[in-house]
């Protein structure tokens, strides 16, 4: 790790050695995905290697709850995830 020396420095040679240092701790932990992330059709799709004609059968069943934003569809990661838990079981 780098060491930074006080004797002699500024108050903005200080800030600027953490804030490149908080950048470079930030940069190497991984990115953690907000809890309720919106996926959109196509990721859904993606994600359950189905077709959009398949996800909208599970849609219209209520197997999948969508949510309308707009003219857009979008599905909670956390409820898509749950629901194939329970159609395996």
């Amino acid at each position: 790790m780098n060491q930074i020396l006080l004797n002699g420095i500024t108050l903005e040679q200080l800030v600027e050695a953490l804030a490149s240092l908080l950048k470079l701790q930030q940069a190497e932990q991984p990115q953690l995905q907000p809890e309720n992330e919106l996926l959109t059709r196509e990721q859904v799709c993606k994600l359950l290697s189905i077709n959009k004609t398949t996800l909208w059968k599970h849609t219209k069943s209520g197997k999948l709850k969508s949510l309308g934003l707009g003219n857009r569809v979008y599905y909670k990661k956390t409820e898509v995830l749950e629901a194939v838990k329970h159609l395996n079981q």
